[in-house]
């Protein structure tokens, strides 16, 4: 299998990725959208202060649960973007490609439910 030709596959991996959260989060994962996108725009790396779009391997648009207040309805769904192509210029292997997105996936997630960068890093997520 070559993970860096096949764009389903790839989305095959950001699916298991999903998948494999414990259940705990994913009975909570509220009115998120996840998709993959080949690359960030403009915005998307404007918003976290990047120039280089490789840099950017994956990104939480919407308000964390954390933050929503009972005003909090009929909004559009957040989203978590997985960039395919900066993830796959950092890999070499598909299992390299496989933890990679596993990694992204529950970082987006975490942002999703109000974990910031600082956070994961002093848990040991990083």
């Amino acid at each position: 299998m070559n993970l860096n030709r096949n764009p389903d596959q790839f989305d095959e991996l950001v699916l298991n990725a999903i998948e494999d959260l414990p259940d705990l989060f994913l009975d909570c994962l509220e009115n998120v959208a996840i998709v993959v996108e080949e690359w960030p725009d403009r915005a998307a790396l404007q918003s976290v202060g990047l120039s280089q779009r490789s840099h950017l391997l994956g990104l939480y648009h919407g308000i964390p649960q954390t933050e929503r207040t009972q005003g909090y309805n009929l909004v559009m769904p957040d989203k978590i973007s997985i960039y395919r192509r900066p993830i796959l210029m950092r890999c070499r292997t598909d299992q390299e490609i496989r933890e990679l997105v596993q990694r992204v996936v529950r970082h987006e997630i975490a942002h999703h439910f109000g974990i910031d960068d600082d956070r994961l890093t002093e848990i040991g997520a990083y």
